[in-house]
């Protein structure tokens, strides 16, 4: 009989027999999805101190809500307070900090050593998880801040599986990685571009994503600056330069032909869906995926795959096998070509965008299931994009649900039949090929 392959890493994971998986929700809908749809955990943001201002945020009110909903899935709720802080940021921490103690947040995610030592002063039910914005990488450094009293730190983006491994060795503590999801082009979300170009602070939550915008070159014509063309590009007919929109004097040079999809830089998203094994055996305790302004159905996608990922190594890690659905069911949430971040190897010149995008999201969120008759095989779909009869649609649910049909006739709640549901929210029902529940997804491919 052949022997088993023995695992490459034997890390422990520390008060935790399984990873946790952990989900972005930018509002209070989307906690609920990715809780019904497997997440152990979802982090999301207060009204304050967070990394992501323009996420629609929460208020203490759906804090409450949303910590009961998780409760019933035997869930928790952490919140983001990882900003870096200046004096005028202090001032109302220790009021903020107790009213997440009060909605019962299980933990606080922060990256300011302020921040940190007033949250175990004034709200010591709170556990204190360390933000990945600290950039912690190597194990000295993870038992500084275990010796501080901190049961879990969240690792840089940068470490390896290799450094990951003797984080393990070195120190009993919880250890939670990004797994899934945009990557920064700066380190860790040290970047102040976003600063310099709209005055919008990346560390206090303002980051406008300037390594994905598309650029355009332009030289003061007055100081003779316009002439620095090489001897390749003088063979090559140039389309003329354009008048500056910012002040006379300045021309803008043309980086691309009128014809050509402009595009400058940006990561690769991370994926590591086909590395299940090596996250599991490595030791990690918590398995994080990135995108609070993320959508439902990215949401409710990404959280469906590593659920049945993980409960499927750790049920039989002997005979596990990637199945190639659930490749294909990541790919249908991923906007971005997909790699492997900084686990393997250091990432090069392949590992960012600079061409067109290679993927976008190919599927749309177009209803959501809110009752199912079995006798007459019927379900009341809540609208959330446009669709009509004829389309071809996939449902898919939590625990593996998932199925291909054509809409057939469609009526609204009256009895009325529709040539089509047009409008947000508009409650339909139809007839479903599979049995479906309520929070069961309905999708389509975009230009279908």
């Amino acid at each position: 009989m052949e022997a088993m392959a023995q695992p490459k890493y034997t890390g422990k994971r520390y008060r935790l027999d399984k990873p946790e998986l952990l989900a972005p929700a930018g509002n209070l809908e989307k906690l609920k999805f990715a809780v019904h749809y497997g997440a152990d955990a979802v982090y999301i943001g207060g009204q304050k101190y967070g990394l992501r201002s323009n996420a629609d945020n929460f208020s203490f009110e759906e804090m409450k809500e949303g910590v009961e909903f998780a409760k019933k899935y035997g869930a928790k709720v952490f919140v983001a307070t990882n900003i870096y802080a200046h004096n005028e940021d202090i001032e109302g921490i220790e009021s903020y900090l107790r009213s997440l103690e009060e909605a019962g947040i299980a933990a606080i995610i922060a990256a300011d050593p302020a921040i940190i030592e007033v949250a175990k002063r004034a709200a010591p039910k709170l556990e204190v998880h360390l933000s990945t914005q600290q950039s912690t990488l190597n194990w000295q450094a993870v038992k500084f801040w275990k010796d501080e009293g901190l049961p879990r730190v969240v690792l840089g983006r940068e470490a390896s599986l290799e450094e990951i491994a003797a984080i393990k060795e070195h120190v009993d503590i919880e250890i939670e990685a990004f797994i899934h999801g945009a990557m920064c082009s700066s380190f860790s979300g040290r970047c102040v571009l976003s600063n310099h170009f709209t005055d919008r602070d990346s560390n206090r939550g303002g980051c406008c994503q300037s390594c994905r915008w598309k650029y355009d070159l332009f030289v003061d014509g007055r100081e003779d600056q316009g002439q620095w063309v090489s001897e390749e590009q003088q063979l090559i007919e140039q389309p003329a330069p354009a008048p500056s929109p910012f002040k006379p004097g300045v021309t803008q040079i043309p980086l691309f032909q009128p014809e050509d999809n402009q595009f400058t830089m940006g990561s690769k998203d991370l994926c590591m869906l086909e590395h299940i094994p090596d996250l599991i055996e490595v030791g990690i305790d918590s398995f994080k995926i990135e995108g609070r302004m993320k959508s439902i159905h990215y949401v409710a996608t990404v959280v469906n795959v590593y659920r049945q990922a993980i409960d499927s190594y750790m049920a039989d890690p002997e005979h596990y096998v990637l199945k190639p659905e659930w490749i294909e069911e990541i790919n249908k949430a991923a906007n971005r070509p997909l790699n492997t971040g900084f686990f393997y190897d250091t990432p090069d010149h392949e590992d960012h965008i600079y061409e067109p995008e290679e993927k976008a999201v190919p599927y749309d969120f177009a209803g959501l299931v809110m009752e199912y008759d079995e006798k007459s095989g019927t379900a009341v779909i809540q609208q959330r994009n446009h669709f009509k009869p004829g389309d071809e649609i996939e449902f898919f649910g939590p625990e593996g649900t998932f199925f291909k049909q054509s809409v057939g006739p469609i009526r609204d709640e009256n009895g009325n039949e529709l040539d089509a549901a047009r409008h947000p929210l508009q409650l339909i029902r139809m007839k479903v090929d599979q049995p479906v529940r309520h929070f069961d997804m309905m999708r389509k491919r975009k230009g279908k």
